[in-house]
């Protein structure tokens, strides 16, 4: 089946969208799109190609057209209303005294619609609220409770590594993240060190993690002894990105630390110690049934 990928957002989830005929089609080109919901103002991601058709949820929406002048209009109009939406709701929730923090707005495409964001602890009761902000606008009115992860990826902000946040610009969805892709990596477990601006861990921990556990398997552990072209030694720290490894030697009485590539040196490897683990364990069972 032939598709177009499309998304709503920058980093935003890629949608598969039936490409119109004798239509051209670019990277960054801006169309309008027919959802389940209404008609919205998208992007697209890449151009038309083939997919196998168990890859499609059917029934597969259609593009309507290449974007024109007005769509571009109403999308500035839209953008332009945000500001003061933003104020008027903020009244509104201070007026009824609710718990909740105001994060961001949105409007349909078509403008008959306005979503706002918050966050907050627990649920909230905002029925009044809603029909106080439906009398203001005269649209209809959607409010969706966020996690800290989605108010970070809706705000933005610069990660501590000096780069956009990958939530906001590099991640369609939410990966799992756990405190071991941090222990594979060497980091501190320090968790101002390995948590991003929504104070979880950070996201490139599990978008890394799939080249530190293969090159972790290939390193000795630190501590362990291992062989090197200057003698033996004791790992002391290890490098997975330049694949070297820094061992202490013992040498004329005096210890010298040196960084080894890791072909240079001989270790017994993870899988091995392993294996002689159980050997060891498999001998010591046997002694104590004999």
């Amino acid at each position: 089946m032939k598709v177009i990928g499309v998304k709503f957002k920058d980093g935003g989830k890629i949608y598969y969208f039936a490409p119109r005929e004798n239509e051209t089609y670019e990277e960054g080109m801006q169309v309008v799109v027919e959802t389940s919901k209404s008609t919205e103002f998208a992007y697209v991601a890449f151009p038309p190609k083939e997919v196998e058709d168990s890859e499609v949820v059917q029934p597969l929406k259609p593009i309507l057209r290449i974007a024109t002048d007005k769509d571009r209009e109403q999308v500035r109009r839209n953008l332009e209303r945000k500001p003061q939406a933003m104020k008027i709701a903020q009244e509104k929730i201070e007026k009824h005294k609710l718990d909740m923090k105001l994060i961001d707005c949105e409007f349909a495409f078509d403008g008959n619609k306005v979503i706002f964001y918050f966050a907050a602890d627990g649920r909230v009761d905002f029925r009044e609220l809603v029909k106080d902000l439906a009398s203001a606008f005269h649209i209809r009115i959607e409010l969706r409770q966020v996690g800290i992860r989605d108010e970070t990826r809706l705000l933005g902000g610069i990660a501590p590594c000096g780069r956009e946040c990958c939530c906001a610009g590099a991640m369609s969805d939410f990966r799992k993240v756990s405190i071991k892709m941090a222990k594979v990596q060497g980091l501190s477990l320090n968790p101002g060190k390995i948590s991003g601006l929504c104070g979880r861990l950070m996201c490139c921990l599990s978008y890394e993690n799939d080249y530190y556990s293969e090159a972790c398997k290939k390193m000795p552990k630190v501590g362990s002894e291992v062989s090197t072209p200057d003698g033996r030694g004791t790992v002391v720290s290890e490098n997975m990105l330049k694949m070297t490894v820094r061992v202490k030697i013992e040498k004329d009485g005096s210890l010298v630390y040196k960084d080894f590539p890791l072909e240079n040196i001989r270790f017994k490897n993870r899988k091995d110690e392993k294996e002689e683990k159980e050997d060891k364990a498999d001998e010591e069972l046997k002694n104590l049934v004999d």
